[in-house]
């Protein structure tokens, strides 16, 4: 008896473990290298890298108990100085909530990304109901090919090839991925924009070494 009521606790505490922990794909692009070498980097500073897209993908898992198997948010970033580094502001931020989310989804989903973004979405300007599509180019060598839309932003990555992006000779991932709580690998941008509204500003991007492309395992 003791032996089978051991059993039944493990199941159960396998099966809240599960029941509390959300898995996914994500993306971050932003509007400076990510994969640099520290002079490029400071001849950036607070001149680029103030625009970004970040992009979570949902495969399994719920978030304070809603499930959201298949739903994906994004976030349209335009902070005053380069992302990443100290702000003399709040950046201002944009929702892309997946379209498919139903009213109790929808809210789980804003609440996730608060969480994940943290002070990134201190100012959130606007919540817009989109497409929210994240799609991995099958044989890509490094993994991190990717193709996402959210609303009206569009991104596109690529790998980083160590001889044909390198510049100064000493890169590397300069620029850490934005949010924490992801797994993720610097890629290529070979497309980055958004042509929406609400920030007042828009912003066209290609051929870049400005994205992360990764994964994440929350428990929450």
């Amino acid at each position: 008896m003791m032996r089978r009521f051991a059993v039944l606790l493990a199941l159960l505490a396998g099966s809240a473990v599960h029941a509390d922990t959300i898995r996914g794909r994500y993306v971050e692009a932003r509007t400076c290298d990510v994969w640099t070498g520290p002079c490029f980097a400071n001849a950036d500073y607070n001149l680029a890298g103030k625009n970004a897209v970040l992009v979570w993908k949902i495969d399994e898992g719920s978030f304070e108990g809603v499930q959201l198997d298949g739903l994906g948010i994004g976030t349209v970033l335009a902070a005053n100085n380069t992302l990443g580094l100290e702000q003399t502001g709040p950046a201002r931020a944009i929702l892309i909530v997946d379209k498919n989310a139903n009213s109790q989804q929808r809210e789980a989903l804003i609440r996730f990304a608060r969480k994940q973004g943290g002070k990134l979405l201190g100012k959130i300007v606007a919540i817009q109901d989109a497409v929210v599509a994240l799609d991995m180019e099958c044989g890509c060598k490094g993994d991190v090919c990717a193709k996402v839309i959210a609303g009206p932003a569009r991104v596109r990555t690529r790998c980083l090839n160590k001889d044909h992006d390198k510049a100064c000779g000493n890169e590397s991932a300069y620029h850490p991925p934005l949010v924490a709580n992801v797994d993720a690998k610097p890629a290529g941008v070979v497309e980055h924009v958004f042509r929406g509204t609400g920030l007042n500003e828009t912003w066209s991007d290609y051929e870049r070494r400005g994205a992360y492309v990764g994964t994440f395992a929350i428990r929450n």
